[in-house]
């Protein structure tokens, strides 16, 4: 039998059967869009709340609407499971799952590793792996490759390229954003072999505007690499001269707005308190990783780590600096930080900078809340456990906080009430200028 011709053939008639491991903000998106182009999804997870939960037709999500979700479970075109057993019965698999960092700023592959040996049970003949979890060059060929060719389903051993295909497109989700989605984003594809990237760029050409074709899986995943790093280093740049500039009286926003005007050459980029989310601040390490084994010091990504995660720090810095101009010290004060969520709009906590603030300021012992129209209480992560709840958001509330510390610019706030209710703000995203709202109880970070 010819499994990429039959492979081929489901896949063009929207008859094969997909599996997306991971229903996070990668792989809940991914599944919907595979649904409304008529494919049969089954969502992988191993969170079991995640299960009833979809299956009812109810977002976890923020941004991702729960009437999309119902309307692919009424059409019977998606299911969430935590039954991995199902794998056996998809024809494509796609793995969506976390990579983080461990204590040590080093590749923590558990997720990776832990999917691929159940895939590995359960993998057969005809079937598709993609990966799309952002890693090092040469995850996906040294890997998950000798895993599936070794199968515990079968007695004898596969053939890549032959009795399965295998290959990696990174996931490029920006969460909210209101100019690309999912289907609109061009994808990156690479393959283990020929026959495995035609068969994955069928796949994405179903449901992706556009497939971007490289040489390899290595290339593949380096393009991912390459575009995090490329936003790390040039945020480092900007929050570096945020910090000299500000010795020198000089305003970086009004400089990058300046600069911005010449219409070739340049790209904006903005200073904030740190960085956040799920991949900025953790991709390049994979990188940085990965070099060593060929003794090679990644210095410009080390650095731009390094000036990034000292953001917070000096955000710190400047609250201590207006407190006491202000006659107070930072102890006992009482500050509110607005906004928790790693980017303006989203109900992502990933990695927030903002956490890292509550903090820093909690060994000061300055009394800290928060508020956040997306995130009503902050869950326990791998780093923190905090156990507090959003405030209420009134003139009464704001007045009581010495400082407002301005950490998430979301466009739903209310920041007219307030510029007029706070004693004192720290605004770390120049959203008060932006806004027209000039005071000289504004101070910016």
């Amino acid at each position: 039998m010819d499994l990429i011709k039959v492979l081929l053939d489901k896949i063009q008639q929207k008859s094969a059967k997909i599996g997306i491991i991971g229903l996070g903000y990668v792989g809940l998106p991914l599944a919907l869009e595979f649904a409304s182009k008529n494919f049969e999804v089954i969502g992988f997870d191993i969170d079991s709340e995640k299960i009833p939960l979809l299956n009812s037709g109810r977002s976890y999500i923020h941004h991702i609407d729960s009437k999309k979700i119902f309307s692919a479970i009424e059409k019977k075109k998606f299911s969430a499971t935590d039954d991995f057993s199902l794998l056996g019965e998809v024809d494509v698999i796609i793995i969506c799952v976390p990579t983080p960092l461990n204590e040590n700023r080093e590749p923590d592959m558990t997720y990776i590793k832990n999917t691929s040996e159940v895939i590995q049970k359960y993998i057969r003949k005809g079937q598709l792996v993609t990966l799309e979890s952002t890693t090092y060059p040469g995850t996906t060929d040294e890997l998950l490759l000798p895993l599936f060719e070794n199968p515990k389903s079968a007695d004898e051993k596969f053939i890549v390229g032959e009795d399965f295909f295998l290959a990696f497109s990174p996931e490029r989700e920006d969460p909210n954003n209101p100019d690309y989605t999912t289907s609109t984003i061009p994808k990156v594809v690479g393959g283990v072999t020929e026959n495995c990237l035609e068969v994955a760029c069928e796949l994405y050409n179903t449901v992706i505007t556009k497939t971007i074709v490289v040489s390899s899986t290595r290339a593949a995943e380096a393009s991912k690499l390459l575009e995090n790093i490329y936003r790390s280093v040039n945020i480092a740049l900007v929050n570096e001269l945020k910090m000299i500039f500000d010795k020198m009286g000089i305003d970086i926003w009004e400089v990058i707005e300046a600069a911005k005007t010449k219409p070739f050459g340049f790209n904006a980029f903005y200073p904030g308190p740190g960085l956040g989310g799920h991949c900025i601040p953790i991709d390049p390490f994979y990188l940085s990783w990965k070099a060593k084994e060929f003794d090679i010091s990644t210095k410009f990504i080390e650095l731009a780590g390094e000036i990034n995660t000292y953001q917070p720090y000096y955000v710190v810095e400047k609250l201590i600096d207006v407190l006491n101009t202000n006659g107070r010290s930072l102890k006992d004060s009482k500050i509110l930080i607005v906004g928790i969520a790693y980017k303006k709009n989203v109900d992502d906590l990933r990695e927030s900078p903002s956490l890292k603030l509550i903090e820093i300021l909690n060994k000061k012992y300055a009394k800290v809340d928060y508020y956040d129209p997306y995130i009503p209480e902050i869950p326990k992560t791998r780093k923190y456990d905090f156990d507090l709840k959003s405030i209420s958001l009134t003139e009464n509330t704001l007045s009581k906080y010495d400082v407002i510390l301005l950490s998430t610019d979301h466009d739903n706030l209310d920041y007219e009430l307030i510029h007029r209710s706070a004693n004192l703000i720290l605004d770390t995203r120049n959203i008060f200028e932006r806004k027209n709202i000039i005071s000289d109880k504004i101070f910016k970070a």
